[in-house]
């Protein structure tokens, strides 16, 4: 049995403004990608970056800031119908500088935080905010059930 499997690699980040009770939010559009609506900015890591390094570009990239600190707060995993994994490192990052600004990966904004459950957010945006904020929590993982039925579990 090999002990190696083909891994698909990303990261994704809440960056907060704690002063101001807004998180960044990033829209996906639909015609773009499978995981359309509202979500946190990130991306792929890199061959040959670490998961820390690849956090910060994503974000700058995608946002425009700059976050230092950035702190890992969970997993977010399942396996791919074709074979192999993809994971997902979520982070929070509270330090930042830059102007928000937009790019090719779609629109983003400052959000209240305490709106986000009245988004049109991508399917699984609260329970893995539910995830990243408890610290009793680390892990969301999806286990195939049925070609249309996934399992989720929090760890």
């Amino acid at each position: 049995m090999s002990r190696t499997t083909p891994t698909i690699l990303c990261n994704l980040c809440m960056v907060e403004d704690l002063e101001n009770g807004k998180v960044v939010l990033q829209y996906r559009s639909p015609e773009k990608t499978h995981w359309a609506g509202y979500a946190f900015p990130g991306g792929h890591i890199e061959e040959g970056e670490s998961i820390v390094e690849s956090v910060i570009r994503e974000i700058y990239e995608e946002t425009g800031l700059t976050i230092t600190n950035p702190k890992l707060v969970a997993v977010k995993d399942w396996p791919q119908d074709e074979g192999g994994r993809y994971i997902v490192f979520c982070y929070k990052a509270t330090e930042f500088t830059g102007q928000l600004r937009s790019s090719d990966e779609g629109e983003v904004s400052w959000v209240e935080k305490d709106q986000l459950d009245q988004l049109d957010l991508s399917y699984d945006m609260l329970p893995l905010l539910e995830v990243m904020e408890d610290p009793d929590l680390s892990e969301y993982y999806y286990r195939k059930r049925t070609d249309d039925d996934w399992e989720k579990f929090r760890y």
